[in-house]
C-alpha cells in the first residue's frame, strides 16, 4: 500500500506521464520510417491470414481524466450525451422508446453509482439526443431484394418485418451510410447537440460548466457522432499530430486525399462520406454545421463504424489503399460490443492491420469484479506485450537519447521508438479501442436477425456497460478524501530561509533542471529503529545528484492538528541521499505520520508517510505491474487476480 513518491507539485504530471510524452516529435517523425509493408488491412500482406497471438495481460483506471471534488461554481464536471439513432432493424423512429431507453440507462447508471461511486452522485449530467432511424430505406430495400421476400411483410418501409437469416442485415449500416438525407442528418444532429448543450449551460445544473463532454452511440448514432466529430473545426487526419488544433488553411481537395473527404469520391459514384476540415465560417451551408463543444471521448455500443469506414475506403481508393482513416476530434474512442451481435465490427484493424490477430479487451463483469480486474488497456502495454508484431527491421540507428529512453521505459531494443510514435499519431487515443463484453453461450441458439434488437436493448441496463463507463472518469480523488494534516502539505511554508548553496558547483549542475526527488513511505514495527531516507536528484534520467546540501526534515506528530515540527537538518551524501534515525527520546508510536524533507538552496521538497504498525500487524502485498508476482511464480507467468483483490486494495 506504500509506494515511492514524488513531489506534491508532480502528483499530477504523475498520472498522466507516458514515456512517449517526452518524444521530440520533429526528431521522430513517422516519415523517417523505411515503409517495406503497410501496416493496413488493405495492403496484399495482410489480406493473408495470420497466426493467432495470445493476448498479454494489460491497468483499468484512466488516467488524465476528470477528478470529482474539484471546486467550481457548477457540481456537474462530467456531461454525458446521448446520440440515440435506434437499432438497425428498427423501421421507424420511435421517440417514446428512445426516451424510455434513456430513462433506464440514467436509473441503472445511478444505481452503480450509488453502490460503487458515491462520491460521483451528483457530479455527472446525462442529455438524450434523439436521431432518426436512417436505415428504414436501406432495410426496405434490402427485404425485397431476399430470396425469401415473398415471406416478409410488404407493408412498405413503416413497419419491415424480417423473418430470415439471409437478409444481409450487416450491409444496412452501409446502405444507411449512402442515403442521400444522410449529409442533412448529420448537420441537423449537430445542430441538436449544439442546442442541448446550450440548453444545459444555461440551465441551474449546468451554469458555470466547465467539466468534460462525452458522447455514446449507440449502433448507427455511433456513425453520425463520427461524421459530425470529423466535421469538427478541429478535427485532423490520422497523419497529423495528435495535438488537436485548427488548421492554419484547408488544402484543396484531389484523388489523394484523405480517403474520408468527400472531395476524393469519384464523380460518377457518389456516397455521402465525411466532410473535409473546415475553419467555422458565416455560411448556413450544412458543411459548414460543426459541433460548437469540444468532446473529450466517444463510446460506442454494437457500431457498425468500421464497416462504413472500409467501404468508404474501397470506394474513394479503386488503386491506393495507403491512406489513413481520419480520426475524429477527441481523445479516445471506446468500441464496445457482444461478440456474436452481426451488427458490431471491430475497430482496431482498419486502424492498424496488426491487431487483427490480436483479441479485443474483455470487459469484467460487474458481478465479480464492480470496481474491475485491474486490467490495463493502454496502447503501450498492448505493444509491449506482444513484441513481435511491431518490430520492424532495417530501421535507421536510433540516437543515444531514443536508446536512453527504450531503456527507461521498458521498451529495450525488441522495439524502436519510431515504430511506436507512428503507431500513435494515427490511433484513436491512448488505449485499447475494442472491448468485448460478456455474451451468453445460449444466444447463439437465437435467430441471427433477432440479435440487434435484443443486443441493443441490453446496453442500457446492462451493469458491465456502465460500470466501465464509470471506470474511464471517475477515479479516485486523493485532494478530496485526505485528512486535515494531510490537506497542510499543500500549504506548507519553511520555517528556515533560503540559503546559499555549500558547494558553488551545484547552482551550476542544477540550473535549468526540474527536481525529481524522491522517497519510499516505510512501515516500521513497533520497537524497531525508526529509519527514513530520501533522495535528492534534478534533470532528466536522474543527471545530478543534490551532493554536500542542507536538507530539513519536518514531521507531523499529532495528525489530528496538522502542525509540523521541524525534527532535524542533514548534509545529503555524494549520490543525494539523506538518511535520518528518529532518537529514541523522540520516537513515535502507532500510526501513519506525514514526513517532508525541504531542500534548504531552493526549498523543493519530497513527501512520504511514516507508518508505526504492531506486532503480527496484517498486510495486503500487491503488484502494481506484476513483475514481483511472476518472480516468485513457478511457470514465471503473471498469477491471476484474486477474486475480490482489486476491491480490496481500492
Amino acid at each position: 500500500m506504500f509506494y515511492e513518491t514524488l513531489p506534491t507539485s508532480e502528483i499530477v504530471s504523475l498520472s498522466k506521464w507516458s514515456s512517449l510524452t517526452i518524444l521530440n516529435e520533429q526528431e521522430y517523425d513517422s516519415s523517417s520510417i523505411p515503409d517495406k509493408e503497410e501496416d493496413s488491412i488493405f495492403s496484399p500482406t495482410y489480406k493473408k491470414s495470420s497466426p493467432f497471438i495470445q493476448r498479454g495481460h494489460s491497468v483499468d483506471t484512466c488516467p488524465g481524466s476528470p477528478v470529482i471534488g474539484k471546486e467550481n461554481n457548477c457540481q456537474i464536471s462530467t456531461l454525458l450525451m446521448i446520440i440515440h439513432s435506434g437499432s438497425v432493424l428498427d423501421a421507424n423512429s420511435d421517440i417514446m422508446a428512445k426516451k424510455s431507453d434513456f430513462t433506464t440507462f440514467r436509473g441503472a447508471f445511478e444505481s452503480v453509482m450509488r453502490q460503487h461511486y458515491p462520491s460521483m452522485i451528483g457530479h455527472v449530467a446525462m442529455r438524450l439526443i434523439p436521431c432518426p432511424s436512417i436505415c428504414a430505406e436501406g432495410l426496405s430495400v434490402l427485404s425485397k431484394l431476399s430470396p425469401y421476400s415473398f415471406d416478409v411483410s410488404p407493408s412498405g418501409i413503416e413497419c419491415t418485418n424480417i423473418t430470415h437469416d439471409s437478409v444481409p442485415i450487416g450491409a444496412i449500416p452501409i446502405l444507411a451510410g449512402c442515403s442521400h438525407d444522410y449529409k442533412d442528418i448529420v448537420s441537423n444532429v449537430i445542430r441538436m447537440a449544439n442546442q442541448v448543450y446550450r440548453e444545459f449551460i444555461k440551465s441551474d445544473e449546468g451554469f458555470g460548466f466547465n467539466g468534460r463532454v462525452y458522447f455514446i452511440g449507440d449502433s448507427m448514432g455511433s456513425v453520425i457522432g463520427y461524421d459530425a466529430l470529423c466535421r469538427s473545426p478541429d478535427s485532423h487526419s490520422s497523419h497529423d499530430a495528435s495535438r488537436h488544433s485548427t488548421p492554419e488553411h484547408v488544402p484543396k481537395k484531389n484523388d489523394n486525399d484523405d480517403c474520408t473527404s468527400l472531395g476524393s469520391m469519384d464523380s460518377s459514384f457518389k456516397v455521402l462520406v465525411t466532410p473535409p476540415v473546415r475553419r467555422r465560417s458565416s455560411s448556413t451551408s450544412d458543411s459548414n454545421v460543426c459541433l460548437d463543444f469540444e468532446v473529450n471521448e466517444m463510446f460506442m455500443f454494437a457500431s457498425p463504424l468500421s464497416l462504413v469506414l472500409a467501404f468508404r475506403k474501397i470506394s474513394a481508393h479503386k488503386y491506393d489503399k495507403s491512406t489513413s482513416i481520419q480520426r475524429p476530434a477527441l481523445q479516445q474512442v471506446y468500441n464496445l460490443f457482444h461478440p456474436s451481435d452481426p451488427i458490431a465490427s471491430r475497430l482496431e484493424p482498419l486502424i492498424s492491420a496488426k491487431f487483427s490477430i490480436l483479441p479485443p479487451v474483455n470487459i469484467p463483469r460487474y458481478q465479480k469484479y464492480p470496481l474491475g480486474t485491474g486490467q490495463p488497456y493502454y496502447l503501450l502495454e498492448a505493444v509491449q506485450t506482444n513484441p513481435q508484431l511491431f518490430t520492424e527491421h532495417n530501421h535507421a540507428r536510433r540516437t543515444s537519447e531514443a536508446s536512453i529512453l527504450s531503456t527507461v521505459s521498458g521498451i529495450g531494443d525488441t522495439l524502436p521508438i519510431q515504430a511506436i510514435n507512428k503507431l500513435t499519431k494515427k490511433w484513436w487515443g491512448s488505449k485499447r479501442l475494442d472491448y468485448a463484453l460478456y455474451c451468453p453461450d445460449g444466444l447463439s441458439n437465437f435467430p441471427t436477425n433477432a440479435l440487434p434488437h435484443i443486443f441493443h436493448a441490453s446496453y442500457w441496463e446492462s451493469s458491465d456497460v456502465i460500470a466501465f463507463i464509470l471506470r474511464q472518469f471517475a477515479i479516485f480523488d486523493y485532494n478530496s478524501s485526505i485528512g486535515n494534516e494531510e490537506k497542510e502539505l499543500a500549504t506548507f511554508s519553511p520555517s528556515q530561509p533560503r540559503e546559499k548553496w555549500q558547494r558553488k558547483t551545484t547552482f551550476i549542475k542544477i540550473k535549468n533542471s526540474t527536481a525529481s526527488h524522491r522517497a519510499n513511505d516505510v512501515i516500521i514495527r513497533e520497537g524497531l529503529p525508526q529509519i527514513i531516507s530520501a533522495r535528492f536528484i534534478y534533470g532528466p534520467f536522474d543527471m545530478f545528484s543534490l551532493a554536500g546540501e542542507k536538507v530539513d526534515i519536518h514531521i507531523i506528530r499529532e495528525p489530528g492538528n496538522g502542525e509540523w515540527t521541524h525534527l532535524t537538518t542533514e548534509d545529503s551524501d555524494k549520490n543525494g541521499r539523506v538518511t535520518y534515525t528518529i532518537p529514541e527520546n523522540k520516537s513515535l508510536g502507532f500510526g501513519i505520520y506525514p514526513v517532508k524533507m525541504v531542500v534548504r538552496g531552493d526549498h523543493t521538497s519530497v513527501d512520504f508517510l511514516l507508518a508505526i504498525v504492531p506486532t503480527q500487524t496484517e498486510t495486503v502485498v500487491f503488484s502494481i505491474d506484476g513483475s514481483f508476482s511472476a518472480s516468485v511464480s513457478v511457470t514465471g507467468r503473471d498469477p491471476k487476480v484474486r477474486p475480490g483483490a482489486v476491491d480490496i486494495v481500492r
